[in-house]
């Protein structure tokens, strides 16, 4: 096998020193023979300055790329943290409108409450409807459990929304006034003349509510209140229902039809207060059943 031959180098501390005292000779004699190197000097100036300012161009390039990307990184950084609290900040103010929902629906069942104070209540939210978008039959998360019986009146906004049809442990149905199949006897308030409001999916689409049965000599106009009657056997007298418009003279003169206005919004429930007070039919035996 050959042998390898050991590589000659100089040690490092060789070097800097042989290198140092170069220096300082060099700057010894820059100094004592000024003018003889001065050509020198400019010479080398010449060759140096060009690639020094070569040198500076470069480096300030660099540095404002550097300075750039520092700068991006960092915006960068500053957006998802402003991301992450508007996102934050998103999800409070979801909270905060729902809750300011909620609250403005206690709100008002406060008031409706007050309105009828007369008749004990209980508050119920509505979980589910039937079909379409209109509240015609719903359910509520209240039933047996909490008192709730077949044919308790059921009010929200500013007065009837309808009956319940049907009772559950721990829920119920209702049967709202715009449902086909309702019929409630009700009666002008200022005049005490009764008529019939009717159902009518139909109508409610064109936001009313059919009337039925007005005496032909009752005494009555657009904008007049209809509320519950006493002749009804189910529904509690005094309700507010809504208010007449297009007041009309049937063909055979004996009766008057109109338009009711309902003062509940059926397409808008979320919360109703069911009146925990059955009408009492005892009193209506010889009334016949007009509901």
């Amino acid at each position: 096998m050959k042998r390898r031959r050991k590589k000659n180098w100089i040690h490092p501390k060789i070097l800097y020193i042989c290198l140092s005292l170069l220096c300082v000779m060099l700057v010894v004699l820059s100094f004592k023979f000024s003018d003889r190197f001065s050509s020198f000097k400019t010479a080398f100036g010449d060759i140096v300055t060009p690639m020094q300012k070569g040198i500076n161009t470069v480096g300030g390039y660099l540095s404002g790329k550097i300075d750039l990307l520092s700068s991006k990184e960092k915006l960068l950084q500053e957006n998802q943290k402003l991301k992450e609290q508007l996102d934050a900040l998103s999800y409070d103010n979801k909270i905060l409108i729902g809750e300011n929902s909620e609250l403005e629906n206690y709100q008002k069942l406060y008031q409706l409450d007050k309105k009828y104070p007369d008749y004990p209540k209980v508050a119920a939210q509505i979980i589910s409807r039937d079909g379409n978008n209109w509240f015609n039959v719903f359910t509520i998360d209240k039933g047996k459990k909490d008192g709730i019986q077949v044919d308790m009146n059921v009010i929200s906004g500013n007065g009837l929304v309808g009956i319940v049809s049907e009772v559950g442990e721990t829920y119920a149905k209702v049967r709202s006034i715009i449902d086909d199949k309702s019929n409630v006897s009700s009666m002008f308030a200022e005049t005490k003349e009764t008529c019939m409001v009717k159902g009518n999916m139909e109508s409610i689409y064109n936001g009313y509510i059919d009337v039925e049965m007005i005496s032909n000599t009752a005494k009555i106009k657009d904008g007049d209140e209809i509320v519950t009657s006493h002749v009804s056997d189910k529904f509690l007298q005094g309700l507010s229902v809504g208010y007449v418009k297009d007041i009309e003279t049937d063909a055979s003169s004996l009766t008057k039809t109109a338009h009711l206005t309902p003062v509940v919004a059926f397409d808008q429930l979320e919360y109703v207060l069911v009146i925990t007070q059955l009408k009492d039919s005892k009193e209506l035996k010889d009334i016949s059943n007009y509901d």
